[in-house]
């Protein structure tokens, strides 16, 4: 996982840190993100001998981070919530076959949620998930 500040700089978000700040928001502060959302990225990528060798998947998304630098999960969570249900939504007939509604709100709280890069970030983002390039570990 990594974190991006205003200026593209990429922070390592090692994935045991991010799930103790999912667990126990207050129990890991990262100031240099204080009353900021932070985008973020989550990147799978195949390893050989140990070694990174290619990206598999990545997703985008973003970080709340209240004044005092504390992750704020519940807007995570707002977030990954409307992903999930929009993965397990079905559009339904409305009577007599007139048409297909669609709830949208979900749709628009997980959009919320997402971004995407540049391409010139697209390529800096999996240069550091392939150890290419070095970047501050949070």
């Amino acid at each position: 996982m990594f974190l991006l500040d205003k200026a593209d700089s990429l922070y390592r978000l090692p994935s045991a840190k991010f799930d103790q700040m999912l667990r126990d928001p207050t129990s890991c502060r990262l100031t240099r993100f204080s009353g900021a959302r932070v985008r973020m990225t989550d990147v799978a990528v195949e390893l050989l001998d140990r070694q990174p060798i290619r990206v598999v998947w990545i997703t985008f998304g973003f970080l709340t981070f209240d004044d005092e630098g504390y992750f704020d999960a519940s807007v995570f969570d707002l977030h990954q919530r409307a992903r999930a249900e929009l993965a397990w939504a079905l559009p339904t007939k409305e009577p007599k076959g007139v048409g297909i509604v669609v709830d949208a709100a979900s749709r628009f709280v997980a959009q919320g949620g997402r971004w995407t890069p540049s391409r010139t970030l697209q390529r800096l983002i999996d240069a550091a998930a392939l150890e290419q390039v070095k970047c501050t570990r949070l």
